[in-house]
């Protein structure tokens, strides 16, 4: 009879705490490693890991697949990129608390915030649930591949409470601020993992509005959160307006809610691609504030920040243009053929976007606009830039970009870099992947749909950071820590992100030497028909959650063993 149900066998294990990889097998038994070195006994199954890394599985703490964890079994990009825990509900947008008569509100608000098409919410969700509580319980009685743990976002609790004042973004009176503490107290006992808001001034409704929870003031905040130091658990996790106001302020602005409150918090901070290093103000003050006895981190992406484009996405240089509107609902193919007609090209190479969207404004910024091919560079020298092509070939930067959508039968696309990228390096981002109070996220899985697909962050930075990297690289020990166990303790996950006995059984069995991440393609498997961006990597040998194996050779087993994770774990 078989000791163990799983041991992994004859691997270099990364264990997530940093420390130096060493040879070893690890054993489980239930949904828990209970060994890890030389396992003599044998497992129910057995997977030969020689000549693999053995890592933790991943823990993303800033996902948006509060739809797709209702929907859908698999939380795909995330799990093809060995990630085994998200974290959902980030930038205050969700679809919990909230009534009947607002669900077409919140669905306005997340089509707007994170371009996931109207109608497939409208179609997915079931909307079997009122409160936050009862959204849990939702998610909880769903099957699906990993695990899922949620904040309770705060544009819908104020719409819960405010009806249509807290849609138009009026004051919040006191008996408002003491409801959104007590509903705010009831969510994290029932398992929120904390509270999410946003101040950013580019989150919009589909309709443009600004959303409910943009420039809530401090006081407002402070309630929300107090719900949180009411309970004695949560995380805060907020979006800050920085590209749009200074550091000085919006840090101002988080430390004084943190020091109130008492809880942790975590923010968004990246680095502009130009001008003076504005982000070491927020380092600073960062440092300061722990300094005093907070608790807050900052999330990096270990790459640029960018938006995809192409003729099938929600944006490309021309999509604001008066004739493409003429030709934006055709099928691709149908696209195509009008693009390549003489009329239709000098058209859209003559004129002037209309104004709309910013992001869809960001798309015609040349020169920090590269191709995506296959495989895609997401660290592209500044000379492969649209601008600077067009500068080699005598020709305008429309016309580059003209072309390369067009390549492939119009499935082309473009990679914007937004930020992150500062002179056309990564050298800043490897600057905060090492700060001990900086931690990767921001893979934004289950949102942008047609625009972003950062979920694959974990195998870029396994393949361009640990190993492809001409400049100075990141151990393979340090990257494992901030994919696992560095995010989980930021969000009070303390059960995972180890390769240690009575630690949550989340591993990756991968092969680091062949470790390859592939373009992102269009999907249409949302709900309605929806498309989507997906993105696969080869390489991973094994993924498991609780014990059970999900992946086996970059394909789904049909295991679904992913639960809802309520609160934080000890």
């Amino acid at each position: 009879m078989s000791e163990f149900d799983l041991v992994i066998r004859g691997g270099t294990i990364v264990d997530g705490s940093g420390g130096a990889p060493f040879a070893g097998d690890v054993a489980i038994k239930g949904d828990r490693i209970v060994a890890v070195g030389t396992v003599d006994g044998r497992g129910a199954e057995e997977i030969d890991a020689s000549g693999r890394i053995v890592t933790p599985g991943f823990v993303d703490i800033h996902t948006h697949y509060d739809g797709q964890a209702i929907w859908s079994e698999r939380l795909s990009p995330s799990s093809s990129h060995g990630v085994t825990t998200v974290v959902m509900g980030n930038c205050g947008v969700g679809f919990a608390p909230c009534r009947a008569e607002d669900h077409g509100l919140l669905i306005k608000v997340m089509e707007g915030v994170e371009d996931i098409p109207g109608v497939v919410m409208a179609e997915g969700l079931p909307w079997d649930w009122e409160t936050f509580p009862e959204y849990l319980d939702a998610l909880n009685a769903r099957q699906r591949d990993i695990d899922v743990a949620a904040y309770l976002p705060h544009s819908p609790l104020r719409v819960y409470v405010m009806g249509e004042r807290g849609a138009n973004r009026e004051a919040a009176t006191a008996d408002d601020l003491a409801r959104m503490r007590e509903l705010s107290r009831q969510a994290m006992e029932a398992g929120a993992i904390g509270v999410a808001s946003s101040r950013l001034f580019i989150h919009r409704t589909a309709d443009g509005a600004q959303i409910p929870s943009y420039d809530a003031p401090a006081a407002e905040l402070k309630a929300i959160a107090a719900g949180m130091t009411d309970a004695g658990t949560g995380t805060l996790q907020l979006v800050l307006d920085a590209p749009f106001h200074s550091w000085a302020d919006e840090l101002d602005h988080l430390v004084d809610v943190v020091e109130s409150c008492g809880r942790p918090a975590t923010f968004t901070l990246a680095a502009t691609n130009s001008g003076p290093p504005t982000w070491q103000d927020a380092i600073d003050r960062m440092e300061a504030a722990n300094a005093r006895g907070a608790s807050i981190t900052a999330q990096v992406l270990p790459r640029p920040i960018g938006l995809v484009t192409g003729l099938e996405l929600s944006i490309n240089p021309f999509v604001l243009c008066p004739s493409f509107r003429t030709i934006a609902g055709l099928p691709l193919a149908d696209k195509v053929a009008a693009m390549q007609t003489p009329e239709m090209r000098a058209a859209l190479l003559s004129e002037e976007p209309d104004p709309g969207h910013p992001l869809a404004m960001i798309g015609r910024d040349w020169n920090w606009m590269f191709p995506m091919r296959d495989p895609p560079d997401y660290a592209p020298p500044l000379e492969r830039s649209v601008a600077a092509q067009a500068a080699m070939q005598h020709r305008t930067p429309g016309c580059v970009a003209y072309d390369m959508l067009l390549e492939n039968d119009g499935r082309g696309m473009l990679y914007v870099t937004l930020g992150n990228y500062h002179e056309g390096r990564l050298d800043v981002v490897g600057e905060f992947l090492k700060h001990p109070d900086c931690v990767v996220g921001l893979g934004d899985g289950g949102a942008h749909y047609g625009a972003i697909c950062d979920a694959s962050h974990p195998t870029f930075l396994l393949t361009h950071w640990v190993r492809d990297r001409r400049g100075e690289k990141i151990g393979v020990a340090d990257a494992v820590r901030m994919l696992s166990r560095k995010p989980a303790m930021a969000v009070g996950l303390k059960d995972r992100g180890l390769l240690q006995a009575g630690y949550k059984a989340d591993v990756n069995v991968i092969d680091a030497g062949g470790l390859r991440l592939h373009a992102p393609y269009i999907a249409h498997d949302l709900p309605a028909g929806g498309r989507r961006l997906d993105q696969r990597a080869t390489g991973y040998d094994a993924t498991i959650v609780s014990g059970s194996v999900i992946r086996r050779f970059d394909e789904a087993t049909g295991a679904l063993p992913g639960r809802l994770v309520r609160g934080a774990q000890a």
